[in-house]
């Protein structure tokens, strides 16, 4: 009796395991180019400098959308920089607080400049 409840612990252990694994969303959308890195900073004081060129950054993730995580925000100092995700991952994992890797780029947004993305690894 013991051993066949050994047994069914450990198939409930790898099959949960193995569930897990088929479901979690990937860690990295898109596909990287090798693109130039940039900083944070310059990108939201210049953003015309950089608009449609091809730039990789690279900060920790803020304020991500609670609903799919389609975007988010990297600081510089107090400024923020939107980063949308939505070409390359509308339901994206929320990593809020985590270092992250994107490569994409600037283009008008409302009254403002973003990042649109179109490959981001999440660390």
């Amino acid at each position: 009796m013991k051993t066949i409840l050994v047994l069914c612990a450990l198939i409930l252990v790898i099959g949960s395991v193995l569930v897990w694994h088929a479901v979690r969303l990937p860690r990295e959308y898109g596909t990287f180019t090798g693109a130039p890195k940039a900083d944070i900073g310059d990108l939201i004081n210049r953003p015309q400098d950089f608009q449609h060129k091809t730039v990789t950054i690279e900060g920790t993730i803020r304020e991500q959308c609670t609903t799919m995580g389609c975007y988010f925000f990297f600081l510089s100092g107090k400024n923020m920089l939107r980063v949308d995700l939505a070409q390359i991952a509308m339901n994206a994992p929320r990593r809020n607080g985590h270092p992250a890797r994107v490569e994409g780029q600037m283009v008008p947004y409302g009254e403002g400049y973003e990042f649109v993305a179109s490959a981001v690894k999440f660390e």
